[in-house]
């Protein structure tokens, strides 16, 4: 983080030790060094506090720290939603090929360890449903670009938001028309049974 050395910077700047910038804003020696050495991070209150016996903006004083931290919680989202999407991959298969063999082993108990697999899958949607919308990606491309790290132009952004009206209907009709498929071959196979 940049913060640090922007407070050591300004202190020397200002000709302050440790101590006498601790007196001044009401901490200890040792929260000073802390925050110098990236231990620790000060609250608002102290960030104000520094500002004032530095004379600089709350801006200047942690303008490079903004712009990491945007990078690092955007590297754990990506870190996220690629490790949620692939639990999700696996219970979604696992809930798919599993429900007959549930049923034909177990009978109507065999939809008790299915019902917990399929809820399982489901709370990972939600999961990764949340993060898209949190990082407001939701066509394919942007998904994509999100999980490389890289960002869209303001340009190709418009169009894939022009596009999500389509998209959901598409979505919700193939949703449909699997959802009928599954059904119909589950029949089937009772049937055989």
């Amino acid at each position: 983080m940049e913060l640090g050395k922007q407070i050591k910077k300004c202190r020397q700047d200002a000709k302050l030790t440790q101590e006498e910038l601790a007196e001044r804003i009401y901490v200890s020696r040792q929260t000073v060094s802390n925050w110098e050495n990236d231990k620790s991070y000060p609250d608002v209150n102290s960030l104000v506090l520094l500002s004032e016996v530095f004379r600089v903006s709350l801006d200047k004083l942690i303008k490079g720290d903004i712009d990491v931290m945007k990078a690092v919680i955007r590297t754990e989202d990506i870190a996220k939603l690629n490790r949620y999407s692939a639990i999700y991959a696996v219970l979604l298969i696992a809930a798919v090929v599993s429900a007959i063999p549930l049923a034909d082993l177990l009978g109507f108990w065999g939809l008790i360890p299915w019902g917990i697999i399929l809820a399982a899958a489901l709370y990972f949607a939600f999961k990764i449903e949340r993060l898209k919308k949190d990082n407001d990606i939701q066509t394919y491309r942007e998904i994509v670009a999100f999980s490389e790290g890289k960002q869209l132009d303001e340009i190709q952004k418009q169009r894939e938001i022009g596009k999500r009206p389509y998209q959901k209907f598409l979505l919700a009709a193939a949703a449909a028309v699997i959802t009928a498929l599954v059904c119909f071959l589950i029949g089937c196979l009772i049937k055989i049974f």
